[in-house]
């Protein structure tokens, strides 16, 4: 892309303005940019106005609210290249080391995932940094009267998602970045991300999740997420999936005649060994193998992720045998990698490890993570869940891996109540291995206590359950460190 976008409303009409031409890919990256305050006044105010639009737990799946806004804008998201992202668990991770392995290649990168776990400007990420508060109320106030012209065409108007997602595109449009790496929201063919026409699909394992939106099958949930894959010979990339969630991805894949590379078949974890801080992993990419591979996550789904996540990349570069990535590009890349939330470590001593898992499948994969990775005496977990999750299983999987559980709830309305997932906790812990805190705050500070007597080296807390439940642990206890 040669010039920089801005959509301005005059008193004859609609204009696109052009302010380029400016620089892009390993120059744009480089180039000075002056700093923006970290807070914005406006900020906090235009929250509250995407806060009280409709939600993802109503949706109206249709995509011709955003492709509206998309039209009216001038289709900022042509303006560059995509890696789109869909699936049940794995999603976040595998897009955001998609992104980082796109940066280290010199690639002037856009990434968008959700939902956030603190502040919406952590979905809307270019070059690596998060979207400053002043960024974002200035591209919300750029947009808002479009988004005003398409409400008044529909009933209801734009969603939350819908007017974020149209704030991502067209920030990525003005930065302007070469290539963005966009996570689906929710399954994937009404999605407003889908706006986009992606030089790549990628679709993580698929589970059950969202039944009552996306599908009672994994089949059918599995065709709608694979409902990002674009028709015109693009490539779709796609994880290890379940016998009827494969079958339904490759009817879409041929349907849309897109090539497809599978892992297990076209890309494999060559081998995965537990390291300080993560793992070391050799990749049997697409375009070879990739050796001496750190990457700072654990768990053996990490690994599948990284896999996924480099084959996306291949694919968008067209890599093969003899033309691979470049290997150090690839190692730094996936070893400077974050993924908030995801096993991450908030506190020592005790240790606190918060986790975002908020299904049965990323609860199993968040327990078999704690045994193959960690080696604490003993676990306390802090546990919030969703009304609308599968609570029993989630907290089935998590039984052979936490010694107590303190049970909370966050302060979603959607968090189930404390005293309500206690009782299916004792089912299944037992009474003596269960407690409940109504605040989250104080759950915390009673497992830290609890593991705080199991010694310095023996125990540790993990905090799981939904998004919201690692978000507001990881603000709490920043809070309580003084950050």
């Amino acid at each position: 892309m040669d010039n920089e976008y801005r959509a301005e409303l005059t008193e004859h009409g609609i204009t696109m303005r052009l302010n380029g031409p400016v620089e892009t890919g390993e120059e744009a990256g480089e180039r000075t940019v002056p700093a923006e305050p970290e807070t914005h006044p406006d900020f906090e105010d235009v929250v509250a106005q995407l806060d009280a639009r409709a939600g993802a737990v109503d949706p109206n799946p249709s995509l011709e609210r955003i492709a509206m806004l998309m039209d009216l804008l001038g289709e900022p998201q042509r303006s560059f290249a995509a890696i789109h992202v869909a699936g049940t668990n794995g999603k976040t991770s595998t897009a955001r080391m998609s992104e980082s392995i796109l940066r280290a290649l010199g690639r002037r990168t856009g990434l968008f995932t959700s939902p956030e776990m603190t502040s919406l400007t952590e979905c809307i990420v270019i070059d690596g940094e998060e979207i400053s508060q002043t960024r974002f109320v200035e591209t919300y106030r750029d947009i808002e009267p479009y988004i005003d012209m398409v409400d008044a065409q529909f009933d209801p108007g734009m969603s939350r998602f819908e007017v974020l997602v149209g704030i991502a595109y067209a920030a990525f449009a003005e930065a302007p970045v070469d290539v963005a790496v966009v996570e689906v929201g929710m399954g994937g063919t009404w999605d407003a991300t889908n706006v986009i026409d992606a030089d790549v699909s990628v679709i993580t394992p698929v589970g059950m999740d969202h039944q009552a939106f996306l599908g009672e099958t994994v089949s059918e949930i599995a065709a709608q997420k694979a409902g990002i894959i674009a028709p015109g010979e693009r490539v779709a990339v796609v994880a290890e999936q379940d016998e009827d969630a494969m079958h339904a991805i490759l009817e879409r894949a041929v349907e849309v005649d897109a090539a497809v590379a599978r892992a297990g078949r076209d890309f494999t974890v060559g081998e995965a060994v537990v390291a300080v801080g993560g793992q070391q992993l050799t990749l049997n990419g697409l375009g070879g193998t990739y050796d001496d591979v750190f990457l700072p996550l654990a768990g053996a789904h990490q690994a599948a992720n990284a896999s996924v996540a480099l084959a996306a990349v291949e694919a968008f570069f067209g890599a093969s045998s003899e033309h691979p990535l470049d290997a150090d590009a690839v190692r730094e890349g996936l070893g400077e990698v974050t993924v908030p939330g995801r096993l991450e470590r908030v506190h020592v001593d005790p240790i606190v490890l918060v986790d975002a898992a908020h299904n049965p499948a990323g609860a199993d994969s968040l327990a078999a993570t704690m045994q193959r990775d960690f080696n604490f005496q003993s676990v306390i977990g802090v546990v919030s869940i969703y009304e609308d999750k599968d609570a029993r299983s989630m907290l089935t999987a998590l039984e052979p891996v936490c010694a107590e559980l303190v049970i909370t709830r966050n302060h979603s309305p959607r968090a189930m109540e404390a005293h309500d997932l206690g009782e299916i906790a004792a089912d299944i812990f037992g009474d003596y291995r269960v407690r409940v805190e109504e605040h989250l705050g104080a759950a915390l500070e009673l497992a830290i206590e609890l593991a705080e007597e199991d010694g310095p080296e023996g125990g540790g807390v993990l905090v799981t359950g939904s998004i919201a439940t690692a978000g507001e642990a990881r603000a709490y206890l920043r809070a309580r460190k003084g950050e």
